[in-house]
């Protein structure tokens, strides 16, 4: 297995299991009555998680063509499944169990694997628009529209995005591409207009860009909080900004409580195990044995650089209100299962680097693929390489 990836993906479950007690301890208090109920439930689901990653770290990635398909099946009904239910809880209709079992963040994993395959399959053809843009925008369609109905539009828009990018990585024609981001840039467009959720974040993000103290009171906590931790951090435990207001110190909000204990030091050490995790990601797409592992990896790995990407810009004010959870680092049992998931299937492709399968036609990794194609410039393709 990459042991530099387990080293870095266990130093930020570390990190956050740390970080979640410190940030949840009077949070549960008001739930339970106990400061460890939050805490304790996390080191459920990171049991499960782990469980989860271990079985899918031995378990061949290329057995995943054959059940994808029913299993996206039945992640579209679970998504089904959560609208009819109707638990409604901040004014959003997300789970089935008192805001737990979110099938949005189950979603978001399984369209990744199921494109990857199915760019797989269908690499000779993507060029034509009946097999290639086309079914590839029912599928992101269908998926992407499930989840706005709850209403999530961060986790919609992640689908959409990964979606375009996978059918990039894969090869596929650059005017359908571009196409395909101007028809996706009108859609979010009429969703702004017709959503007041969206007409308010994108209000209160581009008044808070014009002028801070006019951000969104969640952003305004946020900032309160950073300031309050400046280079070093007012120490371990002893955020204030938590006990006074802040919005959801658990989960949305950990990184403002994050900077505010461990000050920019704190900040800059969890981005840099980001960084070791996405860096091992994309070297294992580059060594793995055919182009569904370098799908499959290159996908799983960006998507969780995303993810934690948004949810930092959000609390310092540069992108609109997201509700996406901090990776490995907020309270939340289905997202830190997917993302252990993601972890078990990154671990399985690494143990298969150079091995030749049985589904191995010929293709290999080329380093334009790795570079998202940028070098593929005068006319000529990047030479494939190996490690």
């Amino acid at each position: 297995m990459d042991l530099p990836l387990a080293l870095a993906v266990l130093g930020l479950l570390v990190f956050g299991l740390i970080m979640l007690f410190s940030a949840s301890w009077d949070f549960s208090l008001s739930l339970d009555n106990s400061p460890m109920h939050m805490f304790n439930r996390q080191l459920m689901w990171l049991g499960i998680g782990l469980a989860g990653a271990l079985a899918l770290a031995n378990f061949d990635y290329h057995h995943y063509r054959k059940w994808i398909v029913p299993v996206m099946a039945l992640t579209i009904l679970l998504l089904l499944g959560v609208l009819l239910v109707q638990e409604i809880r901040l004014g959003a209709k997300r789970a089935f169990f008192e805001g737990s079992a979110q099938p949005s963040e189950l979603a978001k994993i399984i369209s990744i694997i199921y494109l990857s395959v199915w760019l797989y399959s269908k690499q000779g053809a993507l060029h034509q628009v009946g097999f290639g843009l086309l079914p590839l925008s029912v599928i992101l369609g269908i998926v992407g529209g499930l989840i706005f109905l709850q209403p999530d539009l961060s986790a919609a828009g992640t689908v959409i995005l990964m979606g375009g990018l996978l059918f990039f990585l894969a090869g596929g024609d650059l005017k359908q591409i571009v196409f395909l981001l101007a028809v996706t840039a009108a859609v979010a467009w009429v969703i702004v207009q017709v959503s007041s959720t969206g007409q308010q974040r994108l209000g209160d993000f581009i008044a808070g860009i014009k002028d801070p103290t006019q951000a969104s009171y969640h952003v305004l906590r946020s900032f309160e909080a950073i300031v309050q931790g400046g280079f070093f951090g007012v120490g371990l435990g002893n955020s204030q900004s938590k006990l006074t207001g802040l919005p959801v110190p658990p989960t949305d909000s950990i990184f403002a409580v994050l900077v505010e204990e461990l000050g920019l030091v704190g900040a800059i050490f969890l981005m840099g195990l980001y960084a070791l995790l996405i860096w091992r990601g994309m070297v294992i797409a580059r060594r793995a044995p055919d182009m569904l592992g370098t799908l499959l990896a290159s996908g799983l790995v960006i998507w969780i650089g995303i993810e934690a990407l948004i949810n930092m810009a959000v609390m310092v004010g540069l992108m609109p209100f997201a509700g996406n959870a901090l990776p490995f680092i907020s309270a939340g049992g289905s997202n830190l299962i997917v993302m252990l998931a993601a972890i078990g299937i990154l671990l399985n492709i690494s143990r298969q680097r150079g091995a030749i399968t049985e589904t191995d036609d010929g293709w290999r990794s080329f380093g334009a693929i790795v570079n998202l194609r940028w070098r593929n410039g005068r006319r000529r393709i990047s030479r494939p390489r190996r490690a």
